[in-house]
């Protein structure tokens, strides 16, 4: 098991540089960064300067998407950030939800993400390239070979056959073992079919973590099921939910009173629309508790099939959580 965090992009740039040195002595292996230029700063200038201020983590935006940025430009800054980095670089990857619906625009389908993902792990390679919007192809000289890392969010079959398909890893923006276990088995069962070898494919379990009694530890991660839960609301759009949806109805059934949400407030827990979140959706979405709590909870996700656990840190006690996770929980998983 990996350990990983995740930062918005209205983290200050001094705390940044402390929260990252103190989780790399801490033992985390991964920082990402929210993707979502408007909302938030943009995050590439961030991860180049946490970069600079560690030597072994790796760094990535949780998640990107290819509707933001021409592709020869996103191939070009990865790229860029891999090779001043030794190597440090993944993307994870989706159709765009904050980043693209606070500007009106169309989330990108499941196979402009495949495409994507295939055409820029070949221009950062150094292969020439094609694509869309762009008459001449695209080859980059200085290209070193550099091969990317490309994780891809999902939730619905499509998307999840998709990341076994073509992705590196996938990433699920949830910590229910029972679900995360059902996720893979789509993933994993996709690659196998095509014929890929899914012996080192990553699974990661991206969620907030928080200690203390159980009534406080809701009220910090309450905004976490309800931005979860903006997903979920495409996914019953697009599939519905019958029985023959193929979507297991533990994930789909908590939205039922969902009446909105406010992009503006997009993962915080000012966010107006919450009322539709229960506690046993917190508790089961989270991991929550005491130490022992957490270590329990990241052991099932690791037999659910997790290969990292990144604690979304936008709760509060950012400090305590990193301490506590390097001291007490990771020792437990030796990787």
């Amino acid at each position: 098991m990996e350990f990983g965090i995740t930062f918005k992009g209205f983290v200050e740039p001094d705390r940044a540089r402390k929260l990252v040195k103190q989780a790399e002595a801490a033992g985390f292996t991964y920082c990402w960064f929210y993707d979502s230029h408007i909302l938030w700063r943009e995050c590439y200038p961030a991860i180049a300067m946490c970069m600079e201020h560690t030597s072994k983590m790796r760094f990535g935006p949780c998640v990107t998407n290819p509707k933001t940025r021409d592709w020869s430009l996103a191939a070009s800054l990865w790229g860029s950030l891999a090779h001043q980095s030794n190597g440090r670089l993944d993307v994870g990857l989706g159709r765009g939800d904050s980043s693209v619906r606070v500007m009106g625009k169309k989330p990108a389908t499941i196979a402009q993400m495949a495409e994507f993902t295939l055409k820029i792990k070949a221009m950062i390679r150094g292969e020439e390239v094609s694509y869309d919007g762009c008459p001449n192809p695209v080859k980059f000289p200085w290209a070193t070979g550099y091969e990317l890392p490309i994780w891809i969010g999902a939730y619905g079959p499509k998307a999840l056959r998709t990341a076994g398909e073509v992705g590196d890893g996938i990433i699920l923006q949830i910590g229910e073992p029972g679900l995360i276990k059902w996720f893979v088995e789509q993933a994993l069962n996709a690659g196998n079919a095509a014929g890929r070898d899914m012996s080192k494919f990553k699974v990661q379990a991206a969620a907030p973590a928080y200690f203390g009694d159980m009534e406080k530890c809701r009220e910090a991660t309450q905004w976490y099921p309800a931005m979860v839960g903006n997903h979920v609301a495409d996914i019953v759009e697009r599939y519905g939910t019958s029985e023959d949806s193929q979507i297991p109805a533990s994930l789909t059934d908590y939205i039922e009173n969902r009446k909105g949400y406010d992009y503006s407030k997009h993962g915080q827990s000012d966010n107006p629309f919450l009322e539709f979140i229960t506690p046993d959706i917190i508790d089961s979405f989270c991991v929550l508790g005491e130490v022992d709590d957490h270590i329990a909870k990241v052991k099932k996700l690791g037999e659910a099939g997790v290969t990292q656990f990144n604690i979304y840190l936008d709760s509060g006690d950012e400090e305590n959580i990193i301490e506590t996770y390097g001291r007490d929980v990771i020792p437990h998983f030796p990787s």
